[in-house]
């Protein structure tokens, strides 16, 4: 596919040099209509735009006010055609193709951001969990008006993270727009390199195994794996996507086929017939009996997607929280020469029933808003645990040595390490879309039971 499209290039630009040296005029060039009714070009209209396109570079180059020679004009209109076709699309000259090679194998100072285009302004898709964005305040959602003093506004996805890419310890003033607040707010951030944990594992009341996927990296489905044969005992099932941006393909379809036995998981079609591929999914070792509810927000995207909209298609999770990010595409790197390249959108995902995730997202079967949930507890009858660390507190009043006041001070501090691991139910009404997962889960869990 590659050197096909090499010779295309290469051939369209002998094309249009030719043309240009024999037709000659400006005056020469047809009109070209911006309504036509069908999509592909005759051969006619190929000629014409090519003629068009070279005479305007012509003209360019002999009365422009300042110097501009032929591949400095050529190389600023493939940047112009290549985001006017999407926000993912762009030709990158030397410098971009260098800067690209470096990023995917050398370490890089970074903020833990993951970004798309949202109705054409840069926006956040998620910041990783642990990365500099993530403790700086950085949500799903936000806009990003400037990068340090450049404004986003007509910049690329490109532009704007080899802009906030840099060396370690180096800091990044980002502005932003978010929803609620009165003005653009200012976050400085300093870079880092970016380790992340993709696969954070806690209980919940004894029998529900959650597990909180960050981002798809290469071991995401052998961690699941893990998680699952070290409970064996679950009952249900939390898979949190919330804020999760995407990742490796071959894990996101991993992990569904963890809890699928059959059908397409997700397909890809597009314009080449050998970028149009189903995924399957597999019988073998396949757990389709635990219940299982997947919580999504507008921070889920690509590979999240994949994964939440595959479930939810082969009604195998409720999907909890709100609408996800709506990012679908395939993007493509083909070198052009030795030094430069286009990234191309070439085909769109497609869940198993049919539809698309592109600029539409999956919407969640139940819609759950971030929250907090308020409740009071009983103002009468004490709990045990709480009777307990009350007489305790008594006790240690009334007892004058303080070494033992001490112990018993390392005793709770260790009963507080090992409870990292458990999901409280505090904590479950600080977060209104899990509390309302934990809830479905419950409910599917006395369901499943009732039908043994």
């Amino acid at each position: 596919m590659i050197r096909k499209s090499k010779k295309i290039i290469f051939a369209g630009l002998s094309s249009t040099i030719a043309a240009a040296y024999l037709m000659g005029s400006f005056a020469q060039a047809k009109e070209n209509t911006n309504n036509q009714t069908h999509v592909k070009s005759t051969a006619k209209e190929k000629l014409e735009a090519y003629i068009k396109f070279t005479q305007i570079l012509n003209v360019i180059e002999s009365q422009y006010v300042d110097e501009v020679n032929a591949t400095t004009l050529v190389d600023k209109a493939l940047k112009g055609l290549m985001a006017n076709l999407d926000a993912h699309s762009t030709f990158m000259d030397s410098k971009s193709y260098k800067d690209l090679s470096v990023q995917t194998k050398g370490e890089f100072g970074g903020l833990g951001i993951s970004i798309g285009m949202k109705d054409g302004a840069l926006t956040v898709i998620a910041p990783l969990d642990g990365t500099p964005a993530f403790k700086a305040g950085i949500k799903a959602g936000d806009i990003i008006l400037k990068i340090d003093d450049k404004a986003t506004i007509g910049m690329n996805i490109d532009e704007s993270v080899k802009l906030m890419r840099g060396k370690p310890n180096t800091d990044v003033t980002l502005t932003i727009i978010r929803k609620k607040e009165l003005k653009p707010l200012k976050i400085k951030i300093t870079r880092d390199i970016i380790k992340i944990q993709s696969v954070y594992t806690k209980i919940i009341d004894d029998d529900i195994l959650y597990l909180y996927i960050t981002s798809f990296d290469q071991k995401v489905v052998e961690n699941v794996k893990k998680a699952i044969n070290a409970h064996k005992k679950t009952k249900g099932i939390i898979l949190d996507l919330r804020n999760n941006p995407g990742g490796l393909l071959d894990q996101a379809i991993g992990v569904v086929d963890m809890f699928v036995k059959d059908g397409v998981i997700v397909s890809q079609k597009g314009k080449v017939k050998n970028e149009n591929v189903s995924y399957f999914a597999h019988e073998r070792n396949s757990d389709t009996q635990t219940p299982i509810v997947t919580l999504v927000n507008g921070g889920s995207a690509s590979a999240s997607e994949i994964v939440s909209g595959a479930l939810q298609d082969f009604n195998r999770s409720v999907i909890v929280g709100e609408p996800t990010f709506g990012k679908g595409s395939v993007q493509v790197v083909m070198p052009i020469g030795k030094t430069e390249a286009l990234k191309l959108t070439v085909a769109r995902y497609y869940l198993p029933s049919g539809r698309t995730i592109q600029n539409v997202g999956v919407t969640p079967d139940i819609t759950v808003h971030l929250g907090k949930i308020e409740f009071k507890e009983d103002p009468v009858l004490l709990k045990e645990r709480d009777l307990k660390k009350h007489l305790q507190g008594e006790l240690a009043k009334l007892d004058a040595n303080t070494t033992k006041t001490h112990e018993n001070n390392s005793s709770e501090n260790n009963d507080t390490k090992a409870n990292k691991m458990v999901i409280t139910e505090e904590e479950l009404y600080k977060d209104a879309q899990l509390k309302s997962a934990v809830d479905i889960l419950k409910a599917l869990i006395i369901t499943k039971k009732g039908h043994k």
